[in-house]
């Protein structure tokens, strides 16, 4: 990058310098990493980097988490984080390194922003999409929880916390507030999954009382979708669980030109980081032809994050002037007359100082993180075990296995109340359901005397016996929180 070196950078005293982890990345990693560096000592931004390492190298070292003790470390001791992209390992190491990054630090809270750039042209080109896409980062399906059930079906647990819900629903509006956003959307699939989802709408309604000026609306998930391709300047901010987000955050990158301008801040309470999302890129690597506008993009909101919103707007008005200039772009927007990742640093250091003509200013203010939940006390609420699910595996039908059960379990506190397949009730089959067979059921089991708790005692008791005629996989008690039913009713079931 010798000849990326930025004028008038001066060196940072160590006593009003903010201290940043710098990890470079796999893949392109480094080059656009060092294009960021470059711009932000042009600009006189008051950084000390600490360069540390993850992914790829350390995933050879044998480490399998992809990250050193010495990376974490530091970014325990920085608090903030900037990282080019990570490589996925394929048949060696064990979780990615960006999830073990995100999990090592509680970063709960992933910040998206959608906006249309200068120069960039899509088939939405003109029509202001201006929104962000805040995703609960750490539970959902992403907590990683499977088991092989049988040999034959694979089961993933959704975990979603009150706590958790919270925390990222009180961060959607909080970052509505810094930056003078109107709406804030809750998406889920609540209407389907009415305890996991239907939790975080719930959530979202009484989070919403705390920001009257804010307006608060619901969307079903898959609505969301279809209106955030139809119509997407409607939005303003959209809050959602991690898979949802997940998948909605890269369609919604998609309008503006793609993941290679999309930028991203993973928030926590205690530390922060800052990544693009798109990918390493190995097959480009080391060629001088990486756009590093979605890490150049993170660096603006690290260096919000940081409070230092003069540098930041310096920064982003810099890069949105070299984009709408159009005179020096790299290949992947401009094709064979595009420049190279120096030269296209080389601009944005030359554009400091100016602001983009065709580009609307937002105001912001700096984001106040939500202050840390008290953990709730759940002791008064009243719990009475109303019964029991066992999964079972069977190859039989639920025609012939059923009266064997009931048989079984004849003198126990508990009864058959049914058996179901993948969420449909199968026996007794009044319904005429007729599934396609699988070697997994579940036995839903209701205390015979519908006033009295089931003991553990006789869960286990059941256990024995069905042993005899079944092999049991796990158990899941069925409660009532201060009477309500706290699990869901199958397809079929009364």
């Amino acid at each position: 990058m010798g000849a990326m070196t930025p004028r008038k950078a001066k060196p940072a005293s160590k006593s009003s310098a903010h201290l940043v982890t710098l990890i470079p990345g796999d893949g392109i990693g480094p080059e656009v990493v060092a294009s960021v560096q470059a711009v932000l000592a042009a600009a006189e931004v008051p950084i000390r980097w600490e360069t540390r390492l993850a992914g790829a190298e350390v995933f050879k070292k044998g480490v399998g988490s992809g990250v050193l003790p010495e990376t974490v470390a530091s970014i325990r001791k920085t608090r903030v984080a900037l990282k080019g992209p990570l490589e996925t390992p394929v048949g060696y190491g064990e979780k990615s390194a960006n999830v073990t990054l995100r999990k090592y630090f509680e970063t709960y809270g992933n910040i998206r922003p959608v906006r249309e750039l200068p120069g960039i042209r899509t088939p939405y080109s003109g029509r202001g999409i201006d929104f962000v896409v805040v995703r609960e980062n750490v539970e959902d399906l992403y907590a990683g929880i499977e088991h092989m059930e049988t040999p034959g079906v694979a089961q993933a647990l959704k975990i979603v916390s009150r706590r958790g819900s919270e925390k990222i629903i009180r961060l959607a509006f909080e970052l509505a507030r810094a930056e003078n956003r109107k709406t804030v959307c809750c998406a889920t699939k609540a209407n389907i999954l009415k305890l996991t989802e239907g939790m975080f709408k719930r959530v979202f309604e009484e989070v919403a009382l705390d920001y009257p000026d804010i307006r608060a609306e619901h969307m079903i998930v898959d609505n969301c979708a279809h209106q955030m391709v139809m119509r997407p300047e409607q939005f303003d901010v959209i809050v959602m669980t991690n898979m949802n987000g997940d998948i909605l955050s890269d369609l919604a990158s998609a309008l503006i030109g793609g993941l290679g301008f999309a930028p991203s801040a993973n928030l926590g309470d205690k530390v922060a980081i800052f990544e693009a999302v798109h990918g390493s890129a190995p097959q480009i690597a080391g060629k001088d032809v990486a756009n590093p506008t979605a890490l150049l993009s993170s660096s603006v909101l690290m260096l919000r994050h940081l409070g230092e919103m003069k540098a930041a707007d310096a920064v982003e008005d810099a890069l949105l002037v070299t984009l709408e200039d159009g005179k020096a772009l790299t290949t992947d927007i401009a094709g064979p007359a595009g420049v190279g990742t120096k030269a296209f640093t080389k601009e944005v250091i030359k554009n400091l100082g100016r602001a983009p003509k065709s580009y609307p200013k937002r105001e912001r203010r700096r984001l106040k993180m939500p202050s840390p939940l008290a953990v709730q006390d759940d002791s008064k609420v009243g719990h009475r075990v109303v019964g029991v699910d066992v999964f079972v595996e069977c190859r039989e039908s639920a025609a012939a296995f059923g009266p064997r059960v009931e048989r079984v379990v004849e003198g126990l506190p508990l009864k058959l109340a049914q058996i179901s397949s993948r969420g449909a009730k199968v026996y007794p089959s009044d319904l005429g359901i007729e599934p396609d067979p699988s070697d997994c059921l579940r036995l839903r089991f209701k205390a015979v005397n519908p006033t009295e708790s089931v003991q553990d005692g006789a869960i286990l008791e059941l256990l024995t016996r069905l042993s005899g005629c079944a092999l049991w996989i796990h158990v899941e008690k069925l409660s009532e929180y201060d009477g309500k039913p706290a699990f869901t009713k199958d397809q079929g079931e009364d």
